[in-house]
């Protein structure tokens, strides 16, 4: 997947963050991300905007799948009944 640059609601977002967040959104970095962070081509900022970006997307992704498996439960155990 290809980093892409992060919507200004997410870069409000990680300008709001505090220190210890900010420490955490950036050791949950992984793939390429870290490397652009260090080698300076994103500013921290920027770097926790796509990070928390992509987690958020992640998220919704994981709901979606998660109210499947339900459904998918659910019409199991009434078959069986």
């Amino acid at each position: 997947m290809a980093i892409k640059n992060p919507s200004e609601a997410f870069i409000k977002l990680a300008e709001g963050l505090d220190e210890s967040s900010v420490e955490k959104v950036l050791s949950r970095m992984t793939g390429k991300l870290p490397k652009r962070f260090l080698k300076e081509k994103l500013t921290k900022n920027e770097a926790i905007a796509i990070q928390l970006e992509l987690e958020d997307e992640l998220l919704q992704e994981w709901r979606e799948n998660f109210v499947k498996a339900q459904t998918r439960a659910e019409k199991k155990s009434k078959d069986k009944v």
